[in-house]
């Protein structure tokens, strides 16, 4: 790696911002339709909306990145996606029992905690120059085509489900 490329990656890193890849997270996910554009993302298309939101908070500093690495992904298929699929399987026997009701949101808390794990673990190697990044233009390039699995989105309800998260990143 040249000189030149380590100051460009410093620099890339530079334009993140102070503010947690969680918080942000947490303030994108609760505004209008954004919970439902991130499921129907995940549960039509296959995204990860651990991924997702992290690539929303580097589009939103006009950045982007390749692939994850292969051990966050390793993550999400053996953490998250079994504590997720676990929970929504007890969703109906939870309405009847409250025993059950009070195992599953241990679960959702669970669930919970390890997609903040994978954040905080996307920012740091975002910051540490583990993740390379290279910039982008918000100005001149719409949020699909900064992200890797883009060809996924192929039905309306993915685009609409796109558009309205994008339209809800400024200002954040």
């Amino acid at each position: 790696m040249s000189d030149d490329s380590t100051e460009n990656a410093a620099l890339l890193r530079s334009r993140l911002p102070r503010e947690s890849l969680w918080d942000f997270a947490l303030a994108l996910y609760a505004r209008d339709g954004v919970e439902s554009a991130c499921l129907t993302l995940q549960d039509e298309a296959g995204v990860e909306v651990t991924e997702l939101l992290w690539r929303c908070w580097l589009y939103r500093h006009d950045l982007q990145a390749g692939d994850i690495p292969a051990a966050l992904r390793e993550w999400q298929r053996t953490v998250i996606t079994p504590l997720r699929q676990m929970r929504r399987d007890l969703k109906a026997e939870a309405e009847a029992q409250p025993s059950v009701s009070t195992l599953r949101q241990r679960i959702k808390q669970a669930e919970l905690d390890a997609e903040q794990e994978c954040l905080r673990r996307l920012e740091s190697a975002s910051r540490d120059g583990a993740i390379g990044l290279s910039p982008c233009s918000r100005a001149t390039q719409p949020l699909k085509k900064v992200l890797p699995f883009a060809h996924q989105l192929q039905k309306k309800s993915h685009l609409f489900a796109l558009a309205r998260l994008e339209s809800q990143l400024d200002p954040l």
